[in-house]
């Protein structure tokens, strides 16, 4: 079974070991770092509440009122009207989050980052000649000299040190030896199991299924019915059997950009300025990654927090907003209509390939050739916004409300037949 003291570190480990990595609270833990006199105190990270921000994090003093990461923050107000309130410093994470790389970079060289304050890491003791208790231990220290806390998950899959480095935090080490996977996984909720949520968790339960060893024994065709394509894979994962590697150097899936709104908006201008703007900076990042996307999404959130998210896969990938903000747009009307109060609009890329190339609009159209004008075109205004700012140069848009207006110029039409209802879900 899991265990938490000392005793495993001396037995051999016999197989693949693999970490997850989890920092404790990470930005409210570096505001109080770099605040001493927060230090002990709630904390919350996140936009203002008369701003309609949400919390980004919570300290574990902050949590203790039932404050959590993705609250609005007037909810989070009302829970810990004592707490300290402190805008986001990404740049001080980001760099905080180098020093915390090189940690594990110390102890090997498989190490696959998820997000600015987890990773995976691969310590099989053939590989790095370390113990993976003992390895982790050493994390943990180093980690604790920057001042910070981490807690680390330590079994033969990303799926079991993931749930398992949430049971102890914070600055917890939870241990699951070789062979006793499916008896640690057995009892918990199904929702453990990243990628179920509360409605797959709410189908489930319809089935009778409530823990992961209720799901580990479904049969496959079941699972398939019930939760898709991913059902038999769920059902591998929560008996435990989980071979994927740590990937160093992962591709990122998807490049995305949204903006919460300071207050509902329902006027289309507004909501179509918003979602290029966006679009624009998704464009840019595409360019300076190198990759284009054939997938395009736009989300939105109403006033009453539903969230839709819908999307269309084009026929080629592309890295420029000219060719997907026009389909994005037709997404956007296909799921809002003007007068409806929105929250939030977010737009991204996804199902990358490393060379972008021009949709061609005109099928009869000679081939384009690998840099055409337009892509000198995107490559200019990348490099005046690199300089001047982002906000420097439009194409026939308004920005996001606050700033300055600009003309409004409706995408022209692409040709596109409708969208259809089953590319977009409600969450």
């Amino acid at each position: 079974m899991p265990r938490r003291d000392d005793t495993f570190e001396n037995a051999p480990w016999n197989g693949r070991a693999v970490l997850h990595v989890d920092m404790d609270a990470f930005f409210a833990s570096i505001e109080q770092l770099d605040h001493p006199g927060w230090r002990g105190r709630p904390v919350i990270v996140g936009g203002a509440a008369a701003s309609r921000g949400v919390v980004a994090a919570a300290s574990y003093e902050a949590r203790r009122f039932g404050v959590r990461s993705a609250m609005p923050s007037a909810t989070a107000a009302r829970l810990c009207p004592d707490a300290v309130w402190a805008p986001p410093r990404f740049e001080r994470y980001r760099e905080v989050s180098l020093a915390v790389r090189a940690v594990f970079d110390e102890v090997t060289p498989h190490v696959q980052p998820v997000s600015i304050d987890e990773a995976y890491l691969d310590v099989t003791p053939g590989g790095t000649g370390v113990h993976p208790v003992t390895a982790s231990r050493r994390i943990q220290a180093r980690i604790g000299a920057l001042g910070l806390s981490c807690s680390v998950g330590v079994a033969t899959s990303k799926t079991v040190a993931k749930i398992a480095s949430d049971l102890d935090k914070p600055h917890g080490l939870v241990v699951v030896p070789p062979g006793e996977e499916a008896a640690f996984l057995a009892p918990m909720p199904v929702e453990a199991l990243q990628g179920v949520g509360k409605m797959t968790a709410g189908r489930l339960r319809a089935l009778g299924v409530r823990t992961l060893g209720g799901l580990a024994a479904l049969d496959p065709a079941t699972a398939a019915r019930v939760l898709g394509s991913y059902g038999p894979e769920a059902v591998r994962r929560a008996a435990g059997v989980d071979e994927r590697p740590v990937a160093a150097g992962e591709p990122r899936k998807s490049v995305s950009k949204e903006h919460t709104f300071a207050a509902d908006v329902s006027e289309a201008a507004d909501v179509e300025g918003a979602l290029a703007r966006l679009a624009e900076e998704v464009g840019a990042r595409l360019r300076r990654a190198g990759v284009a996307g054939r997938t395009v999404t736009v989300k939105l959130r109403f006033g009453d927090f539903t969230t839709r998210t819908v999307r269309r896969t084009l026929p080629r990938p592309v890295d420029s907003e000219r060719d997907f903000l026009p389909v994005a747009m037709r997404l956007l009307h296909s799921a809002w209509s003007p007068g409806v109060g929105l929250r939030l609009v977010g737009v991204g890329l996804s199902g990358f390939e490393e060379r972008a190339e021009q949709l061609e609009l005109l099928p009869d159209a000679p081939s384009q050739p690998e840099c055409s004008s337009s892509d000198a075109v995107m490559r200019g205004v990348d490099a005046v916004r690199e300089r001047f700012g982002s906000g420097a140069i439009g194409v026939g848009r308004r920005g996001l409300r606050g700033e300055p207006g600009r003309p409004q110029r409706r995408p022209k039409e692409t040709g596109e037949p409708p969208v259809s209802a089953d590319e977009g879900s409600r969450a």
